[in-house]
């Protein structure tokens, strides 16, 4: 599938801000035959005196910007054309669970792909026991760690109502957990830490998923969001999967990669320091649209 996507985001401030510093993960990825950036770019209004662009730690193409001079509002418009093509459905070459410390113990390479980044505490994710009794009940003797992780992604869209009022981005995984209600960022961050609890690799992955509007309505400009689902690693010869717990699927054409890392915080889309007091306001809309 090829994909043109547009995100505006734009900050309102109750008072003007005299100067900040922000970092924007907001462009797709390059990734192989699974994902191809055709082109990319982004604004800011108004314009930052300081734009600076590089690669963070997991391959991510990020940008710096610094504005100096005093701003009421800061608007950011990002544009791509992506290129998609789902995974193919194979067979389950993974360990079992129980064979799996194995195959990291020989896994010798720590760049940031590495599974060895993914296994214990990150900044949003400490352990939970009652989140890791979660991911201990429904085990069954000789599974996978694909199937282990299937699972738990079913579990969890089962047990979990989306409800985009019951948290905000500060909500814990605990508190998540304690609701059984939140969004794509709450299910996902349940999940990883279920999954590091058993021992299985699992990072956060930040996107956007192209929506379709219910039969016999037109789609809304601006309805889609970004969106959020779970990486697991799954052994030497399986590597990397990826499955979303919000929809209980496993990514696919329809996903479009922007980030990855250990939780949100290593892969939120803005991050910054403002000099400024008082509350803002955020406005975000997105669009994923097929090409041609």
């Amino acid at each position: 599938m090829l994909y043109d996507i547009t995100l505006r985001m734009s900050y309102v401030y109750d008072v003007p801000a005299s100067g900040s510093h922000h970092i924007l993960r907001l462009v797709p990825m390059n990734l192989g035959e699974r994902q191809r950036l055709v082109a990319g770019s982004i604004r800011v209004d108004p314009d930052p005196d300081e734009v600076t662009g590089f690669t963070d730690f997991f391959r991510h193409p990020a940008t710096y910007l610094q504005l100096r001079g005093a701003h009421e509002q800061l608007d950011i418009r990002m544009q791509a054309r992506v290129a998609v093509t789902a995974a193919q459905d194979s067979a389950d070459f993974s360990p079992m669970l129980d064979r799996l410390d194995g195959e990291l113990t020989a896994h010798r390479a720590l760049d940031g792909s590495s599974p060895h980044h993914f296994l214990g505490p990150s900044p949003r994710l400490a352990e939970v026991p009652e989140i890791a009794a979660y991911g201990r009940e429904r085990l069954a003797a000789g599974q996978t760690v694909r199937q282990v992780a299937e699972a738990l992604c079913k579990r969890i869209h089962e047990d979990f109502t989306y409800d985009g009022e019951a948290t905000s981005v500060d909500t814990t995984p605990a508190q998540a957990f304690q609701l059984k209600r939140g969004v794509c960022q709450d299910f996902s961050h349940v999940m990883i830490l279920a999954l590091r609890s058993l021992g299985i690799p699992a990072g956060y992955v930040s996107g956007f998923l192209r929506t379709l509007p219910p039969p016999g309505k037109e789609r809304l400009e601006g309805a889609d969001a970004m969106h959020a689902w779970v990486r697991v690693w799954c052994g030497r010869a399986t590597g990397w999967i990826e499955l979303d717990p919000t929809n209980d699927i496993p990514a696919g054409a329809d996903h479009v990669v922007v980030a990855y890392g250990r939780d949100y915080s290593d892969v939120a889309p803005v991050i910054g320091v403002l000099k400024s007091y008082g509350s803002h306001d955020i406005i975000q809309a997105v669009d994923v649209v097929p090409a041609g």
